[in-house]
């Protein structure tokens, strides 16, 4: 069978994410002490308890889904067969790549701490907002941002997440304007996000370039299997070929349709979601009819998953 692994990306984080899965299996108990070692803090507590508000702060979220993604991984690793396909919404495809060995899982938990602390901050010093528009088609969110911007407002689309489901991002005004208008043009629904920043637009350029000082710092590798780009929706199989991606990710649209397409027209047969909750699993159920996309984010999860790599 064919299978792509893929990764949850902020908004998918909970209270008490992954702490089954270290009482249940070492790999992933010993992946929670090793990201709170290398951090010099306790991520696990704040993955683990909370308060939400802490957890929901991007330069906690962000590592809190990687680590708790790369914990489901090393699980499942040895277990599930041959993998085609990776990728990953957003943050997400900083995982997606250290669970291909691009890097180092420390490498990329500090990548991924680096850029959550960067997008934190930057969302305090220029604030914006994000909004996600139901049931209009691409090209009609596209035309409500530019009439947006004609009017004097910063918005773009963020993430072209499903048929019918796009996010925008940008200034408050641009954003609260497309709320307000998108009704006027059919949409079902338009309704702003609690985030703490326009992620994935112009608003995120002042930390490319950080970002980028940090990247690199890494060593890259060539995939151990192809990572679909959030820019591109193309297989990225170099590794000199990842960090300027990543680094242009900030600023652009998560191309999440056209990638999972992508990999549905390349033969995948099954999609295996390694992280907390399912929300990828509902955005491909409109993507790609016919192909499974199969949670594996707690230990309930994984058994299955692996019940079925044994039968």
């Amino acid at each position: 069978m064919k299978q792509a692994l893929i990764f949850p990306g902020q908004g998918a984080q909970t209270v008490g994410m992954g702490r089954d899965l270290t009482e249940a299996f070492q790999e992933a108990k010993q992946t929670f002490e090793e990201a709170d070692d290398l951090l010099g803090f306790s991520l696990s507590s704040i993955a683990w308890e909370g308060p939400e508000e802490v957890l929901t702060e991007t330069r906690h979220a962000q590592p809190a889904l990687y680590v708790h993604s790369m914990a489901a991984y090393r699980v499942i690793q040895a277990r599930i067969g041959e993998v085609s396909f990776a990728a990953g919404h957003s943050l997400g495809e900083l995982s997606a790549h250290a669970a291909a060995g691009t890097y180092s899982f420390a490498e990329g938990l500090e990548a991924v701490r680096r850029r959550g602390e960067l997008m934190f901050a930057v969302g305090e010093e220029v604030p914006g907002a994000m909004a996600a528009v139901l049931g209009l088609d691409d090209d009609v969110v596209v035309d409500l941002c530019k009439q947006a911007q004609d009017n004097g407002t910063v918005v773009v689309p963020a993430n072209f997440n499903s048929p019918g489901q796009v996010v925008v991002s940008g200034s408050e005004a641009g954003v609260d304007w497309c709320v307000s208008e998108a009704p006027e043009r059919g949409a079902r629904k338009a309704v702003r996000l609690n985030v703490s920043g326009a992620f994935h637009s112009p608003l995120m350029a002042p930390v490319a370039e950080s970002f980028e000082e940090t990247l690199n710092t890494l060593t890259f590798s060539a995939p151990q299997f192809p990572v679909v780009s959030n820019v591109t929706a193309q297989a990225v199989q170099e590794g000199d070929a990842v960090a300027p991606l990543l680094v242009q990710q900030l600023t652009s649209p998560v191309q999440w349709v056209k990638s999972v397409t992508a990999m549905g027209e390349a033969g995948v047969e099954r999609f295996i979601e390694v992280g907390p909750g399912r929300v990828l699993a509902g955005l491909n159920r409109r993507i790609t009819r016919g192909i499974r996309t199969v949670p594996c984010g707690t230990v309930e999860d994984i058994e299955r998953l692996l019940q079925e790599a044994d039968a």
